[in-house]
């Protein structure tokens, strides 16, 4: 339903470090850096960018990645954590979305509720 999504960050190597560890086990990658900004997405299509920023990020933003498989949403949140990520929700079923719906929540250096989710 989107293109891109562009989030403004206040350290952009912490973000790049924590993103670059969270989606690798999705598949996705570091596309493009430099210092007005960092794109990360299937090779050579970045869909998600990162800006830096001076003043304040914003109360928050959700961003949901979708898996092919649970043993991506576990990497996904273990390699979140050990790359900075804040734990907002552990590996595990959400029957209350639905009784498919497994899904991981951290935050990102900024303070973004940043999900994994697969829906089988």
């Amino acid at each position: 339903m989107f293109d891109h999504i562009g989030l403004k960050v206040k350290d952009l190597d912490a973000s790049v470090r924590f993103y670059t560890a969270a989606l690798a086990p999705l598949g996705f990658g570091l596309c493009s850096r430099d210092d007005s900004g960092a794109g990360f997405g299937p090779p050579g299509e970045p869909a998600l960018w990162l800006y830096p920023t001076q003043g304040a990020t914003g109360p928050g933003t959700h961003l949901a990645f979708r898996a092919s498989q649970h043993a991506a949403v576990d990497r996904f949140h273990a390699s979140g954590l050990e790359a900075g990520g804040q734990d907002n929700g552990k590996p595990g079923v959400r029957a209350d979305y639905s009784p498919t719906y497994y899904a991981a929540f951290l935050k990102d250096p900024d303070g973004n509720n940043v999900e994994a989710v697969c829906l089988k």
